[in-house]
């Protein structure tokens, strides 16, 4: 169902966005922690490559995302918003 462009509510992409971008980090991050578990056998040094290959994918992630512009559709929204009275 398409959604009008007056409508306040997020799409459900847009939703789900956040929950991607973790997901995909996740990812990432259990697979480069089992390449050091796999290649060094120690677990305390697959959990801390782990913890920051997460930190590094998320925010490398995170500003890519900052770095797309916005499409006519968002740039509309995001006009609107900037409106005095925000309608």
């Amino acid at each position: 169902m398409p959604e009008s462009p007056n409508n306040a509510h997020p799409s459900r992409k847009d939703r789900t966005r956040p929950a991607e971008l973790l997901t995909l980090a996740g990812i990432m991050a259990v697979f480069t922690g089992l390449v050091v578990l796999l290649s060094t056998r120690d677990v305390a040094l697959a959990i801390i490559f782990l913890g920051i290959a997460f930190i590094v994918v998320l925010m490398v992630l995170a500003l890519l995302v900052l770095a797309v512009r916005p499409d006519d559709d968002e740039q509309l929204d995001l006009d609107e918003q900037n409106r005095p009275g925000g309608h």
